[in-house]
């Protein structure tokens, strides 16, 4: 809009300019055929007392009044070559006649000259906005590789700017869902293979308990129990990815309220006290009266998913988990001494279905991705360090409200 605006202005201006010059014009020609007439008629009313002396100046006065009748002598005058049809009487005035035309040669000029800018401002606004459609239609099209070379500031520019924001936004949500298929069918695929094994040996051991009807009891009760174990892993699967499904769909609503974190960490500790006496890890806790506004459910989900991973890797080990507060944060540390994570693992621990090369055969690569999820969600962020042989820690930061 600016730049239509300056050029109508531009526009307006120009002609106020010539409008003036040409009034400018018409005003000093008009002053010299009054001054050019006043003389003749002088010369004319002094002759005509000098030749006439019984003519008195009431009758001239009235004369040149127009108070007498009027008898056209156009003929008397055309006898001495003046044609006042088309010829000023005065030789002296065909001068002026010239200013006047001129000045309406200037105006014809301006307005061509007008017309020539305008449609040419015209010529341009429709190549610019051809150009917009055409960029527009590539949008259509899927082609959002634009390129915006003006950086002006009239209305087109502006409206080209946010079109290539557009097809920037477009084509990021391309690439974004590109991405999201690609990480779709990457999961479905994880999916399906740690599904495959747990499946495939419940099938089998429930074919061979079908088929031999004279299996030992002790057997057919090992069997039972893989089959219970099988079950269990492929149930933790399926929850974790229906949690992991609602945190990324924001289907999940977050109900916070002031929490003791030593009550977070306690039921913690009694959701793997089982996992940690069976494979002899013992447990110790040094945590502040502190208290935490938070999703106290998922977030105890979430320690719950990192102090599985430490037992897993601690067997006959420590863990320590310490909270720590201040002004900014609230800082929960899980550390164990059990065989730590390698370089090349570490730094994909938290994504989906990952495994590392110390990982237990039961492990489904999910905790720490679906603890890494909750933590986000809640406003807080997690990190890890790890020495092979010598443990891990795993520090969480959820930052006060």
């Amino acid at each position: 809009m600016k730049k239509s605006y300056r050029f109508v202005a531009l526009c307006l201006a120009l002609t106020a300019f010539f409008c003036i010059i040409s009034a400018v014009c018409t005003a000093v020609c008009l002053e010299n055929v009054r001054k050019t007439t006043n003389s003749t008629v002088n010369r004319l009313v002094a002759v005509m007392l000098e030749k006439y002396p019984d003519v008195s100046e009431k009758e001239v006065a009235e004369i040149l009044n127009n108070k007498t009748e009027y008898t056209d002598n156009s003929e008397f005058l055309n006898k001495y070559g003046i044609y006042p049809e088309k010829d000023w009487v005065s030789y002296n005035n065909q001068g002026s006649y010239k200013y006047v035309i001129l000045s309406v040669s200037v105006c014809i000029a301006f307005g061509l000259a007008f017309a020539v800018l305008f449609l040419g401002y015209l010529k341009i606004q429709k190549k610019q906005t051809m150009d917009i459609a055409k960029r527009i239609e590539r949008i259509n099209l899927g082609d959002y590789s634009l390129q915006i070379d003006r950086n002006s500031e009239d209305e087109l520019s502006l409206l080209d700017n946010q079109i290539y924001r557009t097809a920037v936004k477009f084509r990021e949500q391309a690439e974004n869902s590109n991405k999201d298929k690609e990480n779709l069918q990457k999961s479905l695929s994880d999916i399906s293979h740690q599904l495959k094994t747990p499946l495939t040996s419940i099938i089998v051991m429930v074919d061979n308990i079908l088929d031999d009807d004279d299996m030992p009891l002790e057997i057919r009760r090992e069997f039972l129990n893989d089959i219970k174990h099988n079950t269990n892993t492929i149930s933790f699967l399926v929850q974790s990815l229906l949690k992991l499904s609602k945190l990324d769909a924001e289907a999940v609503k977050f109900r916070y309220e002031q929490v003791d974190v030593k009550s977070i960490i306690d039921e913690c500790i009694k959701n793997t006290a089982v996992m940690a006496e069976i494979l002899g890890v013992r447990l110790e806790t040094d945590c502040n009266d502190i208290i935490l506004n938070c999703d106290r459910k998922w977030l105890c989900e979430a320690v719950t998913n990192i102090i599985k991973n430490c037992i897993e890797h601690s067997q006959n080990g420590n863990i320590k988990i310490t909270a720590d507060q201040n002004k900014l944060y609230t800082k929960i540390s899980i550390k164990d001494n059990g065989s730590g994570i390698t370089k090349e693992d570490l730094p994909h621990i938290f994504e989906r279905f990952y495994k590392g090369k110390n990982s237990s055969d039961d492990s489904v690569g999910i905790g720490l991705s679906l603890a890494k999820t909750i933590i986000e969600k809640q406003g807080g962020y997690i990190s890890v360090s790890s020495e092979l042989n010598k443990g891990s820690e795993f520090v969480i930061k959820v930052f006060n409200n």
